[in-house]
């Protein structure tokens, strides 16, 4: 068996001309960077003897992008959060999961078995659920950390400093939580705020960037910044005085997922792989890698003792916090611009 990693930059390159190899005994992923253990996907591997390839996105965005432009039959499981599951499904891209076609599906816990963005689990299962905040380097600012002023109205300790993820869906809901506005708005009043809350906080960003959110600040390149909860408790795992907000306007939470895409070459393959990570053994071993949290039964005794107890993972009682809304397609239309005039 072989397991063979590609980076994002050749996804794109991988799904406008290449053909993927649909031998039986082959599987090929499309996941989120830093994200899953090799150790579970050779484990796959070396039980099913399934050769496994997976690419890599940085955001639900590039890869609903690279599906749209030519990936579809390409890849077998995709990997996106819960408000692009509605999208991809609404955009034609998944298969559905028949009835009994997943052994373990029974492992699902109660509360994510019917989503909302996905009713009766007809194209995906959970992977890994958790939030979106920032975080602050304490031996730059020791002041109070938990408003979402840290990102749109920063002290001066942090002007300049400021890592935001490079993801509309995330760094424009955050700026709804700051300003108290209902997500995909249609209100021209409230628009307008947002657009001009996001364009007077940029000259305090020093960069968008979702790959490296944890890199940069663990060097010290960012003394605040966006990032998912698992990722930042790698940050401080890995020696950055850091700390997660919970700033009092809300936070994110999100469940990312395994989906069947339509046309997947390896179908049965696909099938497997999903079954395989609703088992609790290996939804345990995701979790203790990703730090996050997962969605199926059983799971707690096989995870590491200290995720109990991180910080990351246990917000204050009462914690205000929103799913990503899915706008309709007039409205998202003017978020993308104001996301576009954000980025020039």
């Amino acid at each position: 068996m072989k397991i063979m990693l590609k980076t994002t930059a050749t996804a794109m390159a991988l799904a406008l001309g290449a053909t993927a190899a649909q031998a039986e005994g082959e599987l090929v992923l499309y996941h989120w960077f830093e994200y899953i253990p090799q150790e579970i996907l050779d484990k796959f591997s070396e039980e099913y003897d399934v050769d496994v390839t997976m690419d890599t996105f940085d955001s639900n965005e590039a890869l609903l992008a690279s599906l749209k432009a030519g990936a579809i039959g390409t890849y077998d499981i995709a990997f996106p959060g819960d408000y692009m599951v509605k999208i991809m499904a609404n955009n034609g891209l998944l298969d559905t999961i028949e009835e009994g076609e997943l052994e373990n599906k029974d492992n699902i816990q109660e509360e994510w078995a019917d989503p909302p963005f996905d009713p009766g689990r007809k194209h995906s299962i959970p992977y890994q659920w958790g939030s979106t905040s920032f975080m602050v380097n304490r031996d730059v600012y020791d002041g109070d950390i938990n408003t979402t002023d840290i990102i749109f109205n920063p002290p001066e300790e942090l002007k300049g400093k400021i890592n935001v993820l490079d993801t509309p869906g995330e760094t424009l809901t955050l700026a709804s939580l700051h300003l108290g506005i209902p997500q995909c708005t249609t209100d021209r009043d409230q628009l307008k705020a947002l657009n001009e809350l996001v364009l007077s906080a940029k000259p305090f960003w020093a960069s968008f960037n979702s790959d490296t959110a944890k890199e940069v600040l663990v060097s010290g390149d960012a003394a605040a910044g966006m990032i998912w909860n698992g990722f930042g408790a790698k940050a401080r795992e890995e020696g950055a005085n850091v700390e997660y907000a919970y700033p009092e306007q809300g936070m994110i939470v999100w469940m990312d997922n395994a989906v069947l895409l339509k046309d997947a070459p390896n179908r049965e393959n696909a099938l497997k792989f999903m079954d395989f990570i609703l088992e609790p053994e290996n939804a345990g071993a995701i979790t203790n890698y990703a730090r996050y949290k997962a969605g199926v039964k059983g799971v707690d005794e096989y995870l590491d003792e200290e995720l109990k107890t991180m910080p990351e993972q246990n917000p204050p009682e009462g914690m205000k916090s929103e799913f990503i809304e899915v706008c309709d397609e007039e409205t998202q239309k003017v978020y993308d611009q104001i996301w576009t005039n954000l980025k020039k």
